[in-house]
């Protein structure tokens, strides 16, 4: 039996609390009004629970949100942490920002990815202040800004925060990520020669060029992507974005412009990703040497995994198990997240929330259960990490 009891009522209502609010990321929307009236309300509830409490500035209209449980000393910290953005909502068929209980599902914008989470950290901490637990290490709760488009709440919270470790409690179906792929993008541009149409002899056609550059693409989709495989992640993988070239029908265009997204495994690092599409440039170029391209990397997103055997991993293993009874699952995650950056800073990450479906959907729902559940794995997991 789980020794800390989460008020599922409670939950609820702070579930469907933020849900009502607007938290849309300006990056992603012009009309979007940002995390302040989100964070208002997080500082109000962290206040409430006895926290001290602190707002960061990100950006102007961007703020963090802190949370500090003080141990009285000598046990390690413990940081539960995810962000308040939500994106856009214009492809939506229901109500956003309307929260709406079926059955054991809520609905709205942002119930799923990621409010859930943060309603599953809240109740946690309540379930220890009621429960009267006395850390010895301090507890963070860190809810941060600006993960849908620029990361801005988690590259400060890293500058701010040294725990020893901590949850990114992302949704994960309440099963424990351990892993998930980079992402890096990258634009290709072939250089030709303008020439008017009828001069052959003259015009070089940076189109047709680009086309032995998507062969080389759809080469490593098909025939090296497949050879690299990772237990929780699978295959890395690359495919085309968006396509540019040419100013009209009578001219030779002199130059086009792909741009590729690489989701590369962990260990596939910015260097191997650039020389991919070098070392095709170059044996391409040595067959004709009309054609010229260049590579340019234009972002680049590490990849992130920790061990099984890491000191968190088999605390929060541990955790589970008490509080619900049965062994967890373990998973590698769809997309990039915020757990490259806090792991780059040093810190152990674990990624563990609760479940749903509809993330950036036209229908989004958070499963309560899963929000008390991860709720009660949390409190366990904090009373004995930080004791």
């Amino acid at each position: 039996m789980p020794r800390w009891n989460i008020d599922a009522g409670q939950a609820t209502q702070d579930l469907a609390a933020m849900v009502r609010i607007n938290s849309i990321n300006p990056g992603l929307h012009p009309d979007g009004p940002a995390e302040g009236e989100m964070a208002a309300w997080v500082e109000a509830e962290f206040k409430a629970l006895g926290l001290e409490t602190q707002v960061v500035e990100t950006a102007p209209g961007r703020p963090n949100v802190y949370g500090r449980w003080p141990g009285s000393g000598g046990g390690k910290s413990l940081l539960l942490t995810g962000h308040m953005d939500v994106v856009q909502v214009n492809n939506m068929t229901i109500p956003p920002f309307e929260p709406r209980i079926e059955g054991d599902r809520l609905y709205g914008r942002g119930s799923f990815d990621m409010k859930a989470g943060l309603a599953s950290a809240l109740a946690a901490a309540r379930a220890l202040k009621k429960g009267g637990f006395k850390p010895k290490g301090d507890l963070w709760l860190g809810f941060v800004a600006d993960e849908e488009f620029g990361s801005l709440g988690t590259s400060r919270l890293v500058r701010d925060l040294k725990p020893d470790a901590a949850i990114l409690v992302e949704p994960s179906d309440g099963q424990i990520g351990l892993a998930h792929r980079g992402f890096a993008w990258i634009t290709l541009h072939t250089i030709g020669k303008a020439a008017h149409g009828s001069m052959f002899d003259v015009g070089v056609d940076a189109i047709t060029h680009m086309g032995r550059l998507l062969a080389e693409l759809d080469r490593l989709e098909r025939e090296v992507m497949p050879r690299r495989a990772h237990p929780l992640l699978g295959r890395p993988s690359v495919h085309a974005s968006t396509i540019e070239g040419g100013t009209g029908y009578s001219t030779y265009p002199d130059g086009c412009l792909l741009e590729i997204e690489h989701r590369p495994l962990p260990d596939e690092g910015p260097d191997y990703l650039i020389g991919l599409w070098n070392e095709a440039i170059g044996r391409i170029g040595e067959s004709d040497p009309t054609f010229k391209a260049e590579a340019t990397l234009k972002i680049y997103q590490h990849g992130w995994e920790i061990a099984r055997d890491a000191a968190v991993v088999t605390a929060l293993d541990a955790a589970y198990r008490a509080a619900l009874g049965e062994p967890p699952a373990y998973i590698g995650m769809f997309g990039w997240l915020d757990s490259a950056i806090i792991a780059e800073a040093g810190i152990p990450v674990v990624i563990y929330g609760p479940g749903g479906e509809g993330a950036h959907a036209a229908v989004e729902f958070a499963d309560l259960p899963s929000v008390f559940h991860c709720a009660a794995t949390l409190a366990e997991l904090a009373a004995g990490w930080c004791r």
